[in-house]
């Protein structure tokens, strides 16, 4: 007899079937009376990412877990979708997503929100369960998925995390020879090379490589376009058995256009109300020479001892260097002297001739990272109860150096105004007179430990509890870029912060196709999430919220189609504040308040035979600024109270189908869609809602070769996708991309 195992069995266990069986077999022929017990193994391996728009297991709540035991909503992105849609960033794979939103932040930096909370990008993003805390636009070649976890989430990852937090998961070595290239062009000059080459070397170990190159001439949403190439591999040795080690490196470079955007347009004279410039979306008014370049590198070590009795400990180092370099320009109005006429700029004067003015808001940073940390698991019976242990703990030292691109003494770069009617203008400067000089230094140290426990309390009920300790001490330091007193400190803060966060969640499971879920978590956010320190913030303790949700995940008797549900009310119960009362305030006041409660749907997997779907939605229909500074009127960040914070769409989601026509045709399509919103501290401003579409075409030229062809935002529907209260950028236009990929 024969065993051809699932691939995720061990050829260990085969082996032993294997014996039985025969072993059986003798037993059998020498005595027909005696009777062996039955040996029965059942497994189910969960498809690969890039095969499925369905997830069952994650790795984001430490270890890999199922999505089942996990009492928070998580939405999870799979290679395949993100190749269907021809996704090359994380905020274009995040806008497919529900209850996310971005402020267009005067740095350019990435500050993502969900459901409505702030996600930064130096807390709350991360690689592979690693904080990846630099600012950066990151690209998606070495994607094996994307994971959200929504919620306060402190107690399994420190400091922010009140949103929630993303977790970049990359692309692992596998026991198999296997090569993909996929070549794509498009519009705008557009060119992207991808390849995924994966490469046995071993009977337990490989080695994995993905490269990415990208480029294009221009297109508005890049303005002076893209250049990007990156490189990431991974060893692993020992796969499968009871010592795994790997190594993996990853480096991307980054010089690509900046599109800092339009300002908003006041209707009529006198209008207190906002709306969007009428141009096409593609219209780039910036600088031919404004750029946002920078690097990404870093290095991982990481070993996986498995225990005889389940248990895991998993250790990984990561150091890595981010380097960050922009140049732009913000788009404003021209006053009424400069304008045809003499008038103001309204919807009613605004024309052809209209003059635009480019600012130079000009950011260049480092930051250098280190983190260390370890993860324990373990499944084991105690007191008569089934526990599920997970423990751990992690150090990380971050070093954040600004700089000030400025001109010598004598030099000037003005950059000439443009005008409504003369988009991609090719006018220029030479940035590359700019020095850059250190303005400021950040450098933190932080050390956290935490423990969780899930116990099976009853035959279909499992609690859960955990706890976190966090230490973060900051240094910020500010120095002289004046010639005379160049380098010199000019000042320096820092504090400290001991917090502890909390995790509880009740599950009830009547079958292995549904979980109802309960849970509350706590999170909090130090002063110095942001590398900096003001005079009052380094005298202020972190601020502090809490998730309370109900849910639920519902599978499909053949295993290939979730729903998951959730119900949340999300609270930031001490914003910081001004201490208004106070003629000379040493610190803010704790004393702010604002919530957030809706409904959040995730569907995923197959509904048919030809068919497979994937949609998230969220509803958000309370949401609300609870309490402002000591006069009650405002927060610190200038929201009324009563008002809707903004950056809160009430509806959001995207839905994304595609229909096996025959057995070379593949047909996609997908809605995006939010309803309108603020800007944060611009209640008078409502961006209004979009509906965009998307289509696919994939046919299978041969068994090897496929070709795709991608439209998205087919109706060039022009939309604010990042807002802020000075200007808004819009999102991506019609764009049509053309695809081929090989595998062999």
């Amino acid at each position: 007899m024969s065993l051809t195992p699932p691939p995720h069995v061990s050829p260990l266990v085969v082996g032993t079937i294997a014996t039985l069986l025969t072993t059986g077999n003798v037993l059998a022929d020498a005595n027909a009376d005696a009777t062996l017990p039955t040996v029965r193994v059942e497994a189910s391996a969960e498809a690969s990412s890039k095969e499925t728009l369905q997830a069952t297991t994650t790795r984001i709540g430490k270890g890999k877990q199922e999505l089942r035991d996990i009492p928070q909503s998580v939405t999870v992105v799979t290679e395949r979708l993100i190749d269907d849609r021809k996704l090359d960033t994380m905020k274009e794979v995040l806008h497919n997503t529900a209850g996310v939103s971005f402020l267009a932040a005067e740095g350019g930096e990435e500050d993502i929100r969900l459901r409505g909370f702030s996600l930064q990008a130096s807390g709350d993003i991360f690689i592979d369960g690693m904080r990846d805390p630099a600012f950066y636009e990151r690209d998606t070649f070495n994607y094996d998925r994307l994971e959200v976890l929504r919620g306060s989430a402190s107690m399994l990852f420190g400091r922010g995390s009140t949103g929630g937090v993303v977790n970049q998961v990359s692309k692992e070595p596998s026991l198999l020879n296997r090569h993909e290239i996929t070549a794509t062009i498009g519009s705008g000059r557009y060119a992207r090379l991808e390849g995924d080459f994966n490469l046995k070397t071993g009977d337990n170990a490989a080695l994995r490589m993905n490269t990415m190159w990208t480029g294009s001439n221009t297109f508005g949403h890049y303005g002076a376009g893209l250049d990007k190439k990156g490189f990431a591999g991974m060893y692993r040795y020992g796969i499968g058995t009871s010592d795994e080690f790997m190594a993996g490196v990853f480096h991307l470079d980054n010089h690509n256009g900046i599109n800092y955007g339009m300002p908003w347009l006041t209707p009529s004279p006198g209008s207190a109300s906002r709306v969007l410039v009428p141009v096409d979306p593609k219209n780039y008014y910036g600088m031919a020479s404004d750029y946002n370049a920078g690097t990404a590198s870093y290095v991982t070590l990481g070993h996986t001892h498995r225990f005889a009795d389940e248990a895991e400990l998993s250790t990984a180092f990561r150091s890595g260097r981010f380097k960050r370099d922009q140049r732009a320009s913000t788009i404003r109005f021209a006053g009424a002297g400069q304008q045809p006429g003499g008038l103001a700029v309204t919807g009613e004067s605004l024309g052809e001739e209209t003059v635009l003015t480019r600012g130079a808001p000009n950011k260049a940073m480092n930051i250098d990272t280190q983190t260390l940390q370890s993860d324990y698991s373990d499944k084991f019976k105690a007191f008569d109860k089934q526990h599920e242990l997970l423990a751990g703990i992690d150090l990380g030292k971050d070093k954040f150096t600004g700089f000030t691109p400025t001109l010598p003494t004598g030099v000037t770069l003005p950059k000439p105004p443009t005008t409504i009617g003369t988009p991609d203008d090719g006018m220029s400067v030479d940035e590359s007179l700019r020095v850059k000089l250190v303005n400021r230094d950040f450098e933190s140290t932080s050390i956290g430990a935490y423990a969780q426990d899930m116990v099976q309390i009853a035959e279909n009920w499992k609690l859960l509890g955990g706890l976190r300790w966090d230490s973060f001490e900051g240094r910020y330091r500010t120095y002289s870029t004046a010639p005379a007193t160049l380098g010199q400190m000019t000042g320096e803060r820092s504090r400290s912060d001991n917090l502890w966060s909390k995790r509880i969640g009740v599950l009830y499971q009547p079958d292995f196709l549904s979980s109802f879920h309960f849970s509350y978590g706590t999170s909090f956010n130090t002063s110095g999430d942001a590398y900096q320190y003001d005079a009052l913030g380094s005298n202020t303790p972190a601020e502090k919220s809490r998730n309370i949700e109900l849910g639920a995940k519902f599978n499909s008797e053949s295993g290939d189609r979730i729903l998951r549900l959730a119900l949340f009310h999300a609270t930031k119960y001490n914003e910081r504040n001004r201490d208004e009362e106070s003629v000379t305030p040493t610190t803010y006041l704790l004393s702010g308040a604002r919530h957030a409660a809706g409904l959040e749907v995730d569907v995923a997997g197959r509904i048919g035979h030809d068919w497979e779907i994937y949609a998230s939605y969220a509803w958000i229909p309370i949401a609300r600024i609870d309490k402002g500074a000591s006069d009650g009127t405002t927060l610190l960040s200038g929201e009324m109270v009563g008002a809707r914070p903004g950056l809160t769409p009430k509806h959001s989601g995207t839905v994304w189908a595609t229909w096996k026509a025959s057995n070379q045709w593949r047909l996609g399509g997908g809605l995006n869609l939010r309803s309108s919103m603020a800007p944060q501290q611009a209640a008078s401003i409502m961006a209004p809602g979009y509906l965009t579409v998307d289509l696919m075409a994939e046919y299978a030229l041969m068994r090897d070769l496929d070709l795709k062809l991608n439209v998205t935002n087919v109706t060039n529907k022009l939309y604010a996708d990042f807002l802020y209260r000075g200007h808004y950028v819009a999102g991506a236009p019609r764009n049509l991309q053309l695809s081929a990929t090989y595998r062999f």
